[in-house]
């Protein structure tokens, strides 16, 4: 079961944030970084708050929000799965890992499990082709996979 977002404690913070930020030139996107590790994500609520507090057309917010690949408007899982499907990835067996992943964590791609742990993204080269298939867990970097590796990564979390 997904944990609630919405907390005052959330909200103190991102107040906080605003009134930091407010007034300075480019505050917006300071702002929505720090929204996004205070919520996790970047949902349509934080949205209007930000949009409110700075005075700035919701619709320009969403559209910051929604081309930026760093925000989401979804909560995340604690553990985000990224399998890298860049050619050299995809080349080498990607689509094995995604499967393997899918399988075990109980998760889609694009989605988070129904517990909340883990959320699996398809993701675009990110320069480790040397390395490939990579697959990543948070900040940790699993290389030179074979689908057989993929249980023990998913263990460890």
């Amino acid at each position: 079961m997904a944990k609630n977002i919405f907390t005052q404690e959330n909200f103190a913070k991102l107040d906080t944030v605003i009134a930091k930020h407010k007034g300075q030139k480019g505050a917006l996107m300071p702002i929505l970084h720090e929204a996004q590790k205070i919520f996790g994500c970047v949902p349509l609520e934080i949205q209007k708050k930000v949009s409110e507090e700075l005075n700035m057309p919701l619709a320009e917010i969403y559209g910051v929000v929604t081309f930026y690949s760093q925000f989401t408007l979804e909560p995340k899982g604690d553990y985000v799965i990224g399998v890298c499907l860049g050619t050299a990835c995809y080349v080498k067996g990607a689509q094995k890992l995604i499967d393997k992943v899918k399988e075990l964590a109980k998760v889609e791609v694009e989605g988070t499990s129904a517990d909340g742990k883990f959320s699996l993204v398809a993701t675009r080269c990110i320069g480790a082709c040397g390395l490939a298939p990579v697959l990543t867990v948070n900040e940790d970097v699993y290389g030179r996979l074979v689908e057989s590796d993929v249980p023990g990564i998913i263990a460890k979390y």
